[in-house]
């Protein structure tokens, strides 16, 4: 199901934001921050998915999830591209 998908997604996305925030060394933090990318990446994924079958939801909101999952992926990116690893 899509919306268990999204969850996890989007809630990985947060819990490994948080852990590298903690992280002890700036490996542990690339290796946090890389799983964001791709979390952040799965969960717009999904909100694609949302879009293309057309459920009934409200446009506006997706719209507004969907420039947010591009933000964090574009900040996760751009913080993982600067930690040591290639940027995507």
């Amino acid at each position: 199901m899509i919306s268990t998908q999204i969850i996890k997604s989007s809630t990985s996305t947060a819990a490994n934001y948080r852990a590298a925030c903690r992280g002890r060394s700036q490996a542990e933090f690339f290796s946090k921050i890389y799983i964001v990318v791709e979390e952040a990446d799965e969960s717009l994924f999904w909100l694609e998915m949302i879009e293309g079958a057309q459920f009934n939801i409200d446009t506006n909101e997706l719209v507004r999830l969907q420039q947010e999952a591009n933000e964090i992926l574009a900040i996760s990116s751009k913080a993982k591209g600067t930690s040591g690893g290639k940027s995507s």
